[in-house]
């Protein structure tokens, strides 16, 4: 066991070296589960190779289908579907000594099996006897009349992929679009891959992101969910189209420079019996725990059973799947926090470093997210892993090798709590600029964090986007460009100002949920028997930011303006902001990071004509983002075009500004 000074996590947090022995403990245990995982299968690479074993899988030389299922439990297994007349004696299926059931059927068989048809396996248990959709389903349809899942056997992918010459580089800083393709288009109704290609990838490069963060990928029978009840892990959800249209949309990302990564939901699953793995052979103890622990009763969903090998191979099949069947390149690892802990993080104040390594801990949950950043990391080494922990716990976006857990980033989610929390509460003239700099500048050395104003979380019915506290019902009747309105006015401008704090301020990448670059005005609320199973509000209206007579195009211009700032000057790829100047009676934050300065000036009226303040390096500078220029609604309060020259005095080199009051400027200094 590897002792604190040997534990480079410990070495640079001090404060955790008495915890020495459960860092240590979770780093043995990752390496006792790798050797036992490369005793069986030689490698992590080939253990997560379920997919090509299990479900179906056509065997060139004995010219058919093998299909395999992993039911310890079950008594018989047959495979059913249109080939057979849906006749299960048809195509009984035989069990190994390790709880695999499987059949070949040959293409020359009265039966043959063929692409593109129905089927599902008969479960047999006692007397329980249940039609189910195959673990490795790699397409699942619904009949539109019955509404009932099938699984749907596919070919060999003939699709060409045109993406050869995309690649992250390895000092690559995400700036993240955050989307969900069904409600991409202004139709009512539910949009495809290939509209998504064709029409909201070619305005996210536009806009200047980087990277896609793709949400309901995974197949899941509720569509108003959000994908977050999976039923079938291996299948593309098949209301946006087929897996072929779904990599049509990831090479048109990578051609367009664009990194692709999917919402994964590894935390939990949906219960339903007839779609998904709930009680599949019949054990009540196969994928997920047995009982209550397998229950998480505030998701009203089934948690898997991480410590069991059968269940680790099928995830972390699951990830390789996804990154060489369709060149994804990464994932954003949905409910961390719930897996981390029994207690799920409901309830818990984790204000002592005891709340993270002695009270309730999943140490198999902690091994598969190591395992799991290990293999994504092996496949593709500059891919990124995202966490979405609330908890805060150390080590999270550390590598195993120094007792962490292997993320790249985790998701900032303090931050837009924090700004939701102050526009709910607190009006904005008794905002403090120093709980402000606390909370956006506040992360563990050497973790990277994804900061974010506003995600789908803030924009689901239910809550408010940051738009709408601001604005709220005035801004279905003044977004016009010519209807002057204080309401308006003040959102347009604290929106500006918290969305370039945050992204400058608060991490090593940005998010940004789809349409709130434009301050979209509508709520997300997903058809449903509460408003008339209704797509008006599953939508997003980019007329609106696109009419040149709307102040929605305005905050899209600033938005794109500051994407664009943020990536000319590598922003989010350097250290840690410094403060410059906290005046919490002018309300004024003021700091540099690399070499740009940031000036904010909250306050709700006062401007002030001579602001001096220390700079640290002397010379002279040019506006070069302010959120007050007219092409973004703003007042023109700053010549852009003029150069301030810093001058000497006693205590070091200061400059002169004016600074108008609910507005932000970035300045540089000029060669």
């Amino acid at each position: 066991m590897p002792n604190s000074e040997d534990i480079q996590l410990i070495a640079d947090d001090p404060w955790l070296a008495p915890y020495q022995p459960d860092i240590a403990q979770r780093m043995a245990y990752f390496e006792q589960r790798l050797q036992t995982i490369r005793s069986t299968a030689g490698s992590l690479y080939d253990f997560a190779d379920g997919h090509h074993y299990f479900g179906f899988n056509y065997d060139k030389k004995l010219k058919g289908w093998w299909y395999r299922e992993w039911a310890p439990a079950a008594d018989a297994l047959s495979l059913i579907g249109e080939f057979n007349g849906w006749h299960a004696e048809h195509h009984p299926m035989t069990q190994d000594e390790h709880g695999v059931w499987g059949v070949f059927m040959s293409d020359d068989t009265e039966f043959p099996l063929v692409p593109g048809g129905l089927v599902k396996v008969k479960v047999q248990n006692g007397l329980i006897d249940r039609d189910r959709l195959p673990a490795y389903s790699f397409r699942a349809v619904q009949d539109p009349q019955s509404y009932d899942f099938s699984a749907q056997v596919l070919g060999v992918s003939k699709y060409k992929w045109k993406d050869k010459k995309f690649q992250l580089s390895l000092g690559f800083a995400p700036v993240i679009y955050e989307c969900h393709v069904g409600m991409a288009q202004e139709k009512e109704g539910i949009g495809t891959y290939r509209e998504f290609a064709d029409e909201v990838l070619p305005r996210i490069a536009r806009l200047g992101y980087n990277c896609i963060q793709v949400m309901a990928i995974q197949e899941h029978p509720y569509y108003g969910s959000f994908g977050y009840h999976v039923s079938n892990f291996f299948a593309p959800s098949s209301r946006f189209g087929s897996a072929d249209d779904l990599r049509y949309m990831v090479d048109q990302a990578h051609q367009m420079g664009i990194a692709v990564i999917m919402d994964a939901v590894y935390s939990h699953a949906v219960k339903n019996i007839a779609e998904g793995l709930n009680d599949f052979d019949g054990s009540d103890n196969q994928y997920f725990h047995k009982g209550g622990r397998g229950y998480h009763t505030g998701w009203d969903s089934k948690l898997f059973d991480y410590g069991r090998m059968e269940v680790l191979q099928f995830l972390l099949s699951n990830i390789r799947y996804w990154m060489e069947e369709f060149h994804l390149d990464g994932f954003r690892f949905d409910g961390v926090t719930s897996m981390l802990y029994h207690h799920h993080g409901e309830g818990v104040a984790f204000d002592h470093y005891d709340k993270y390594f002695k009270e309730g801990v999943d140490w198999d949950a902690i091994c598969f997210l190591q395992l799991a950043n290990e293999l994504i990391h092996q496949i593709k080494p500059e891919a990124l892993s995202i966490a979405e922990d609330m908890s805060g716990m150390p080590g999270m976006c550390r590598p195993v090798s120094e007792g962490g857990i292997g993320f790249d980033y985790r998701l900032g989610m303090g931050l837009p709590d924090y700004w939701i929390k102050l526009l709910k509460h607190t009006p904005d003239e008794s905002w403090s600029v120093n709980a402000i700099w606390d909370v956006m500048a506040n992360r563990r050395y050497k973790e990277k964090t994804i900061a974010y104003a506003e995600s789908h979380d803030q924009a689901l019915v239910g809550d408010k986007t940051l738009a709408f506290w601001l604005m709220d019902k005035d801004m279905y009747w003044h977004m016009q460009k010519a209807d002057d309105h204080l309401v308006i006015d003040r959102g347009m401008a604290l929106l500006k100002m918290i969305r370039l704090l945050t992204s400058s301020l608060g991490g090593e990448g940005y998010l940004n949920f789809i349409g709130n670059e434009f301050g979209h005005p509508e709520w997300v609320d997903f058809p449903r028997e509460g408003n008339g199973w209704s797509y008006k509000y599953a939508r997003r209206q980019w007329s609106l930011a696109d009419h040149p007579d709307l102040k929605y195009q305005w905050l899209q211009g600033f938005d794109q303006a500051m994407i664009d700032l943020l990536k000319k000057n590598d922003i989010l790829g350097a250290m840690q902001a410094k403060p410059l100047n906290m005046d919490e009676d002018n309300h004024v934050i003021i700091f540099e990071r690399n070499h740009l300065i940031f000036f904010f000036n909250f306050h709700p009226d006062r401007s002030i004509a001579d602001y001096k303040f220390h700079l640290p390096v002397a010379g002279q500078y040019q506006v070069v983002l302010s959120t007050d220029s007219s092409a973004f609604g703003g007042h023109d309060r700053i010549d852009d075009s003029m150069v301030y020259q810093s001058a000497s005095y006693e205590h070091g080199d200061q400059l002169s500004i004016y600074t108008p009051c609910r507005s932000a400027i970035v300045l540089r200094l000029l060669p």
